[in-house]
C-alpha cells in the first residue's frame, strides 16, 4: 500500500510517501519545508505567517515527494493528513489540500492525530515494536505520558499543566539571548556547563498524578537571569543551560518511573521534537536500564514534525475502516475520541 501523507500542524510543511505492507513501513520520500529562518526574526512561531508559508510550500513539496518516490498520484492508495492538534490556520492548509487531492482523485482519506503520529515514528524504524507500551511525547507544544493500548487506542495518563518542555527550553533560551529555536543551542551548552552549579525547582508535580508543571521552573530561571542582569553580575550560559536541562530530565525521570511502576509496563517509547535532546535521551537510557525496560527512540530525523510519521499511523488507522469525508475539519485542541483523559 502506497500512502501519501501531509503534516502542517505548526511551522513545518511536510509531504511523505511510504510503502506499507504487513508490519513493515518503508519511507520512499519525506520532504520537509522548514520555516525556522522566517520565525527566527520574531523569536517564535507567528501563526499567520506559518499559515501563509504552508500555502506557498505544500503544492511543490507534494510534487517533490511523489517524484522522489518515483510514483504518480494514480499509484497512491491512501492519503492521510494531520487534522489536530496544532495551529488552526496551519492545520487548515494541510486538511483542505489533502481533501481536495483525495476527492479529486477518488483516493480514500484518513485524518490523523498529531500525537499519535509522533508515537508512530517509532514504528518506522522499530517494526518489532508492538503495543501495549508507555510513550513519552515531548515537543514545543506537547508534553504527555501516554499509555498505548493498541495501534489506534491511546490513553493520556500524564501531561503538563502549563508549559510544554520544548516551550520552556525555547523561552529560557530566548531570555539568555540564544538563537531561535533555543532548544538546540541549550542542548549544546548543557554539554559543557556545570549541571550542579545551582538547584532549580522540579517540574514534576508533587502528588500521585503523572503530571508536570514547567511554568514555575521557567519563571525561576527567568527571575534568576533578570536579577543577575540588574546586579551587573556575569552569568555562565553554559551552567544555566546545564542545570536547567538536568532539572528537566530529573523531573521527567520521576514521573516516567512512576508510570512504569503503576501500570506494570516495561516497554518505553519516546517521541516528539524534544526527544532529540541528547541529555534527555541519555537519561531515558539510564531509566530503561534501572527499570529493566525496553526503550525505543526514533532517529533524530524523525523526532521533529514530519509526514512520514503521519503515514505510519495512517496505515494502522486504515485497518479500522474509519475514513474521512468532505466534511473533515481541523481542530486546534481537539482530542480524538480514542484518547481518554
Amino acid at each position: 500500500m502506497n500512502i501519501l501523507a501531509f503534516e502542517s500542524s505548526c511551522d513545518e510543511t511536510s509531504a511523505s510517501v511510504v510503502c506499507a505492507k504487513e508490519e513493515e513501513i518503508v519511507v520512499l520520500s519525506n520532504i520537509i519545508a522548514s520555516q525556522i529562518s522566517v520565525h527566527a526574526l520574531y523569536g517564535g512561531v507567528v501563526p499567520e505567517i506559518a499559515s501563509r508559508a504552508h500555502v506557498e510550500a505544500i503544492s511543490s513539496i507534494t510534487y517533490e515527494a511523489l517524484e522522489k518516490a518515483n510514483l504518480n498520484i494514480s499509484q497512491i492508495d491512501l492519503i492521510a493528513v494531520t487534522n489536530s492538534p496544532g495551529l488552526i490556520g496551519a492545520l487548515l492548509v494541510g486538511v483542505n489540500f489533502a481533501k481536495a487531492l483525495a476527492f479529486a482523485n477518488n483516493i480514500p482519506l484518513i485524518a490523523i492525530d498529531h500525537i499519535k503520529g509522533h508515537i508512530a515514528a517509532n514504528y518506522i524504524e522499530h517494526p518489532e515494536l508492538k503495543p501495549p507500551f508507555i510513550a513519552f511525547v515531548a515537543s514545543g507544544g506537547h508534553t504527555s505520558i501516554i499509555k498505548v493500548n493498541n495501534y489506534t487506542d491511546i490513553e493520556t495518563i500524564g501531561r503538563t499543566r502549563d508549559d510544554a518542555i520544548g516551550e520552556a527550553f525555547d523561552k529560557v533560551g530566548r531570555i539568555m539571548g540564544l538563537p531561535y529555536p533555543g532548544g538546540k543551542e541549550m542542548d549544546r551548552l548543557a554539554s559543557i556547563g556545570n549541571k550542579d552549579f545551582a538547584k532549580f525547582p522540579s517540574g514534576a508535580i508533587h502528588d500521585d498524578s503523572l503530571d508536570f508543571s514547567f511554568s514555575g521552573l521557567k519563571t525561576h530561571i527567568v527571575n534568576y537571569l533578570h536579577t543577575a542582569e540588574q546586579r551587573g553580575q556575569e552569568i555562565s550560559k553554559e551552567d544555566v543551560a546545564a542545570a536547567f536541562t538536568k532539572t528537566v530530565c530529573e523531573s521527567v525521570k520521576i514521573k516516567l518511573k512512576q508510570a512504569i511502576e503503576i501500570h506494570g509496563i516495561s516497554k518505553l517509547v519516546v517521541a516528539g521534537g524534544v526527544s532529540a535532546n541528547s541529555h534527555l535521551r541519555n537519561m531515558l537510557t539510564e531509566l530503561a536500564n534501572q527499570t529493566n525496560s525496553e526503550l525505543y527512540m526514533p532517529s533524530i530525523s524523525l523526532c521533529g514534525d514530519n509526514a512520514a510519521m503521519i503515514a505510519a499511523q495512517a496505515y494502522h488507522e486504515y485497518k479500522t475502516g474509519e475514513f474521512a469525508t468532505t466534511s473533515l475539519n481541523a481542530y486546534a485542541t481537539k482530542v480524538t475520541k480514542k484518547i481518554k483523559n
